[in-house]
């Protein structure tokens, strides 16, 4: 027994001296045609993400192999990826087992028309897009952005006629895809914010960005409609209400005053939809038609950064007194009977001004008759004025059937807090603008 188990004892241990536990086995690289994989060495998936127009069934890949380990495939041999391909990488007594997921990059990056972004299937080759109610899709003109090499017929720059199902084929050599493009003009929502950007999101101006995402957040069901879209056709008679709140300048933007988008906002209005226009969009009443000419707002001011500054000394508040039972007043928060604070002391200032100075410019000294000139109702002015005779900074302009138009020019009307030259970035007073505009909003909609 005892030369049995020193028989043993010497066989083990020639076993063991031929065990190589500590060689590697993990691919350094792996690259296909010169694009190198993503190896994840946890799970051992390998993914290379291909050019459109690549063939799959033959790739030559080139690995990076450790000293002296070998691959279960010739890596110098070509071979079909359609699918997953394993490999297993041995070195000594160890291996490593790998999935290598060849993926072909799709030709079409993106696909929108009026700066509205098309969901897009791969997988189907479908590209589907919403655009608002009553958008004119006879005549439509793509933005399509492709991966290099690739064209695309018809040309991206060539208006289509999407009232049916357009097809675009897009080549690189000798490979080609086809995408079919279906284009829906779906119903809306009562609500709309009005703006100078393609879209919602490539708003810049703070204090605009700033008003629309509380009207979105309030309003998730509304929509953002562009001027570029009210210029190549979108219906507005759908809407209830339309807000532009516009504090980027105290000149009105060219794409506000071109005949198509004039047009289409009176007759809108005209129909019985209700416009609010806040800030410097107080301008547009004179080019809307809405006052007579030479009677739009006749004191326009305010600093743009890096100008501006902080009131240290008091609050900015309005004056509502008469006009107490208004219904957009409702739920504010007054300092005294109908009076209100808009704006906290210690905020910086930009001071966003487009209303009427009544005593002393436009030759209507007071009230009455700035109401009988504009034909306006003024609502408020600022918090010493209890007789609404000396400045007009929130009016309205109803019209017979409907289709009232409210405006609020205050520059203490202010939606962002700059934070600038120490000051609070905080207002105490934020829910008083925000109370006066929905009440507004929701004004406007049951008077339609």
């Amino acid at each position: 027994m005892l030369i049995v188990l020193v028989m043993l004892s010497i066989g083990c241990k020639k076993d063991s001296s031929n065990l190589n536990l500590d060689a590697e086995v993990q691919l350094t690289s792996f690259v296909i045609n010169g694009v190198p994989g993503e190896i994840n060495q946890r799970s051992g998936d390998i993914y290379v993400n291909l050019p459109f127009g690549s063939d799959v069934t033959s790739l030559t890949p080139v690995l990076g192999l450790p000293e002296q380990a070998v691959s279960s495939m010739e890596p110098e041999q070509a071979h079909n990826f359609t699918g997953p391909v394993s490999y297993r990488i041995t070195n000594g007594n160890l291996y490593k087992e790998y999935s290598v997921i060849v993926k072909i990059i799709p030709p079409l990056v993106s696909f929108s028309i009026n700066g509205i972004d098309a969901t897009i299937d791969h997988g189907n080759k479908s590209v589907s897009l919403l655009l608002p109610d009553g958008t004119d899709l006879s005549s439509l003109t793509p933005s399509i952005a492709l991966q290099p090499d690739v064209t695309v017929s018809p040309s991206a720059n060539t208006a289509q006629d999407y009232s049916k199902p357009v097809s675009y084929t897009f080549t690189t050599g000798n490979v080609s895809a086809v995408y079919q493009v279906n284009v829906i003009s779906n119903s809306i929502s009562q609500y709309g914010f009005l703006g100078v950007a393609p879209s919602r999101d490539m708003i810049t101006n703070s204090d605009e960005k700033a008003a629309a995402d509380w009207f979105f957040e309030t309003y998730p069901e509304a929509d953002y409609i562009s001027f570029q879209s009210i210029e190549t056709g979108m219906r507005l008679s759908n809407y209830k209400v339309i807000w532009w709140h516009f504090d980027s300048s105290q000149s009105l933007p060219d794409a506000a005053l071109t005949p198509n988008v004039i047009n289409a906002l009176k007759a809108y209005r005209t129909d019985g939809g209700g416009l609010l226009l806040t800030s410097y969009a107080t301008i547009y009443l004179e080019r809307l038609g809405i006052v007579p000419a030479g009677k739009g707002p006749n004191n326009v001011f305010g600093d743009f950064l890096p100008a501006g500054g902080i009131e240290y000394n008091s609050d900015w508040g309005i004056s509502f007194r008469g006009k107490e039972n208004h219904p957009i007043f409702k739920n504010l928060e007054t300092f005294e009977t109908g009076k209100a604070y808009l704006l906290e002391k210690g905020t910086f200032r930009l001071n966003h001004t487009a209303w009427w100075f009544l005593p002393e410019w436009g030759g209507y000294g007071n009230g009455a008759n700035w109401r009988q000139q504009t034909g306006g109702v003024n609502l408020a002015s600022e918090a010493w004025d209890d007789q609404l005779d000396g400045r007009v900074g929130i009016a309205e302009w109803p019209t017979a059937g409907g289709g009232n138009t409210l405006i609020i020019a205050f520059g203490a009307y202010d939606w962002y807090s700059e934070p600038q030259a120490g000051a609070s970035t905080t207002n105490r007073y934020i829910n008083n603008i925000r109370t006066i505009t929905r009440n507004t909003i929701d004004y406007l909609v049951v008077t339609k």
